[in-house]
């Protein structure tokens, strides 16, 4: 089945909260979204020039001496409509996640078992770091932008990224002990 593209509806969203140029957009998608929804730089200019072909926004010049003129995005109410029936549409279908870690633990019996060991210490140092991170996402959120009418969301969104890196955290050291249990075959 072919992979959707909701870009253009992560842009609308952002146009909601705020976010009106494609530089602004990128450095909020760095900081957030891109925690569990990619969007590469190269995305966003053209899918803004999509949103306004269709209608969902409309793009503002604002005259910048020495400078190219800046492009502010909004929202359109035609773009707000769209935005709100993709939001009601039910989730199709569960993410497969591709993991790296995982793919070589499947194939693991062809190494030496501290290996893989070690490969799964790399990996909950890298997942403890991840929810430090996500621990100061949510500390800046209920700090700097506890008013703003998107946060309880925005934590909502974070505490799924906390809850499962934190699974992660917990498997990690259910597996390391189980590898460490495992006989060496002879």
């Amino acid at each position: 089945m072919a992979q959707k593209n909701y870009t253009q509806y992560a842009l609308l969203g952002l146009l909601t909260t705020g976010y009106h140029t494609g530089y602004s957009m990128k450095q909020m998608i760095d900081g957030s979204l891109n925690h569990f929804w990619k969007i590469s730089y190269g995305q966003i200019y053209p899918a803004l020039k999509l949103l306004v072909d269709k209608g969902y926004a409309e793009v503002k010049y604002t005259s910048q001496q020495g400078r190219p003129d800046k492009k502010e995005y909004y929202i359109t109410s035609s773009g707000k409509e769209a935005l709100k029936q993709w939001l009601k549409q039910p989730v199709q279908e569960l993410p497969v996640e591709k993991n790296e870690l995982l793919l070589k633990l499947f194939f693991s019996r062809q190494q030496d078992k501290h290996i893989t060991i070690k490969q799964i210490e790399i990996y909950h140092e890298n997942l403890l770091e991840r929810y430090n991170t996500y621990e100061g996402i949510k500390e800046m959120i209920l700090t700097e932008s506890c008013d703003h009418k998107d946060a309880p969301f925005w934590i909502i969104t974070l505490d799924y990224g906390l809850s499962t890196t934190h699974a992660a955290i917990e498997w990690c050291v259910k597996t390391k002990d189980t590898l460490l249990n495992l006989k060496e075959e002879e």
